[in-house]
C-alpha cells in the first residue's frame, strides 16, 4: 500500500510551482518558469523519498499554460534530459505520480471547442508523464464531466470523444465519481463499458451516492475489477468533510482515528491511497507513520520537533502530554502521539501561550542577533502584549531573523505555517 498527497508541498522551501500572467507569457518567461517548476518537481520528488511517501499528484501547473496555444515552446524536447532524470527518481525510488486536469477540462461537454480544449488538455497532461519516462502505472486522472439535461448523451458523448483519444492518452486515463453528477455506479457502467479504470472517492460518495446504498467496501472492490496489471494496483482517494464548511470541502488536516476505521475497513495491502487534504503532506507523514508496523520512536521524535511550537502556543497542557507520552522509548502509540497533536492543534491559544512560545523560539537566535534586532523583537513583543499588533507581524519578524542566521531546526518547524 502506497499513501500520498496532491500537488502541493507544506513547510519545504523551493518546492512552488509558479507562473505568470498572460499578458507577460514571452517564450523567454515561459522558459524560466518551466525551468524553475522542474527544479522545484525534483525537489519534492526528494523529499518524499526521504520521508517514505510512494504517491504523490503532480500539478497540472508544472508547465505554464501547458495546453494552450501561448505556449508554442517544445518544453519535451528542451527540458528533455531534467525530466528525465525527475522520471528516473521516481521509478527508482518505486514511486507512483499522477496528474489530475481541473474542472474545465470536460470531454463531453456539448461544445466543441470545450471537448477540443480538454483533449488538448489531456494531450499535455499525457505528455507530463511521457517525458519522464513513466509506464502506464501513473495515471491522468477525469470526471465525465457534466449531465446538459440528457445524462444519457452525456455519457454517450464521453464514450465516443474517449475512442477517439491518442492511444497514449487513452492508456493512462482513469475517471472519478464526482460529488454532484456522476456517482460511483455510474462511473462503474462506463468503466466496465469502455475498459477504463475506475477511482473511487470517498467524499464524493458520501456526498453524492448511487440509488443502491451499498458499502464502501463493496463500492472499492467492485472498482478494483477495472484495474488491469499494466495499470498498476487500485488506486482510490480519501479525504474527510471539513467542518462547518461548504459539503465537499476538505478538512484542514485528517482526523487520525477516522482514517485508521477506514484503513482497517479496507484489510488489504494491494491498494494505493491518496489523501485530499488541505495540510497535504503533513497528514501524508501522519497516516504513513500510523500505518507503519515496524515504526521507530524516531519518527515521531522528529515530527515532534516541527509541531512542538505549534503546540506550545496553542495548549501548553497538550504540550506537556506529548513531550511525556514520548518518554517511553519502547511502548508508545503513534495514533496516540497524533491525536494528541490533533487536538493541541484544534485549540486556541491566547495571548499568555503566544508570548511565553515566542520567547522559546527567540533563545534560539538572541545570541546571533545584533543589538538592533533585539530592540526591534521586544517592541514588536511589547506591542503584542498591549493589542498594537498582530502574532503574525511578531512571528513574521522572528522567521526573517530564523532565515538569516539559518538556524536550520527551526526553519524545519511547522511554527511559521501560521
Amino acid at each position: 500500500m502506497k499513501i500520498g498527497y496532491a500537488c502541493k508541498l507544506i513547510g519545504v522551501p523551493n518546492s512552488d510551482m509558479k507562473s505568470c500572467l498572460l499578458k507577460n507569457a514571452s517564450s523567454e518567461k515561459l522558459t524560466e518558469l518551466i525551468k524553475y517548476n522542474i527544479y522545484s518537481l525534483s525537489n519534492i520528488i526528494d523529499y518524499n523519498i526521504e520521508n517514505n511517501i510512494k504517491l504523490f499528484r503532480i500539478s497540472s501547473d508544472l508547465i505554464p499554460f501547458g495546453s494552450s496555444e501561448v505556449n508554442k515552446i517544445k518544453w519535451w524536447e528542451i527540458f528533455r534530459e531534467e525530466l528525465l532524470l525527475v522520471g528516473e527518481k521516481i521509478k527508482d525510488s518505486n514511486m507512483r505520480v499522477s496528474l489530475h486536469p481541473g474542472q474545465y477540462t470536460v470531454l463531453n461537454s456539448n461544445n466543441k471547442e470545450v471537448v477540443q480544449r480538454a483533449i488538448a488538455d489531456l494531450i499535455y497532461h499525457t505528455r507530463i508523464l511521457d517525458s519522464l519516462g513513466l509506464n502506464q502505472e501513473h495515471k491522468v486522472i477525469l470526471h465525465i464531466g457534466g449531465a446538459y439535461d440528457n445524462k444519457t448523451l452525456a455519457v454517450k458523448r464521453f464514450a465516443e470523444e474517449f475512442k477517439l483519444l491518442p492511444k497514449n492518452v487513452k492508456k493512462r486515463l482513469v475517471i472519478e465519481n464526482d460529488d454532484k453528477i456522476y456517482n460511483i455506479e455510474e462511473v462503474l457502467d462506463i468503466g466496465i463499458k469502455h475498459n477504463i479504470p475506475v477511482i473511487f472517492d470517498n467524499l464524493h460518495n458520501l456526498i453524492n451516492p448511487s440509488e443502491q446504498k451499498l458499502s464502501e467496501s463493496y463500492w472499492i472492490d467492485k472498482s478494483k475489477t477495472t484495474w488491469k496489471k499494466e495499470d498498476g494496483i487500485q488506486k482510490i482517494h480519501y479525504s474527510q468533510q471539513a467542518e462547518a464548511k461548504k459539503v465537499g470541502s476538505h478538512s484542514d488536516f485528517i482526523s487520525i482515528n477516522k482514517f485508521m476505521n477506514f484503513y482497517k475497513m479496507l484489510d488489504k495491502d494491494d491498494i494505493d491511497i491518496m489523501l485530499e487534504v488541505k495540510d497535504k503532506n503533513l497528514s501524508c507523514v501522519k497516516c504513513i507513520n500510523c500505518t507503519t508496523t515496524s515504526l521507530n520512536i524516531n519518527e515521531l521524535e522528529k515530527e515532534w520537533s516541527r509541531y512542538k511550537y505549534t503546540i506550545l502556543e496553542r495548549s501548553h497542557t497538550k504540550y506537556l502530554e506529548i513531550r511525556e507520552l514520548l518518554k517511553n522509548k519502547s511502548d508508545f502509540s503513534a495514533v496516540d502521539f497524533y491525536t494528541l497533536l490533533e487536538d493541541g492543534l484544534e485549540t486556541e491559544g491566547d495571548s499568555g501561550s503566544y508570548v511565553n512560545t515566542l520567547l522559546h523560539v527567540w533563545r534560539h537566535i538572541k545570541n546571533f542577533a545584533s543589538d538592533k534586532e533585539k530592540d526591534n523583537f521586544f517592541k514588536y513583543l511589547e506591542n503584542f502584549k498591549l493589542q498594537r499588533t498582530g502574532i503574525k507581524t511578531v512571528k513574521n519578524y522572528l522567521k526573517k531573523l530564523v532565515g538569516k542566521y539559518e538556524q536550520e531546526y527551526l526553519l524545519n518547524s511547522y511554527y511559521f505555517l501560521n
